[in-house]
C-alpha cells in the first residue's frame, strides 16, 4: 500500500490536471480574466514543485506568473459535507478536495 504522502500526491495530481474528482473555486478577479484558459491550464500542467515550495510532498499548492500577475493555487481537503476538514486526505471517500485558484493579492 502507498504510504499516505504518496497518495495524497496522486490524488492531488490526478484531480488538478483533469479537474475531475474535486471542486474548482476561482475567485472572481480569476473568473474575470482575460487570460483565464491561460491559467487554468498552467494550474492543470504545473510542475515546478520544489523542496521549497512543496516541502512535504503533497503536490498542495503551486505559483506561476501570467502577464503582470503572479497566480497562486492550493488545496484545501474538507469532510464529504463540507463542514469540516477531512479526517483524511488521503482517503477519497472521506475527502472533498477544493482547488482554489487566486491572485497572490487576493491570498
Amino acid at each position: 500500500m502507498k504510504c499516505k504522502t504518496t497518495r495524497i500526491r496522486d490524488l492531488n495530481d490526478r484531480a488538478r490536471q483533469s479537474f475531475a474528482e474535486c471542486r474548482v473555486h476561482l475567485t472572481p478577479a480569476v473568473r474575470d480574466h482575460d487570460s483565464l484558459n491561460q491559467i487554468l491550464h498552467d494550474v492543470q500542467h504545473y510542475s515546478s514543485f520544489t523542496t521549497d515550495n512543496d516541502p512535504y510532498n503533497e503536490h498542495d499548492f503551486g505559483s506561476f506568473a501570467v502577464e503582470d500577475d503572479v497566480v497562486f493555487w492550493k488545496w484545501d481537503y474538507y469532510d464529504c459535507d463540507l463542514q469540516y476538514h477531512s479526517p483524511d486526505p488521503a482517503d477519497p471517500n472521506v475527502t472533498c478536495r477544493v482547488l482554489t485558484i487566486m491572485f497572490v493579492d487576493e491570498y
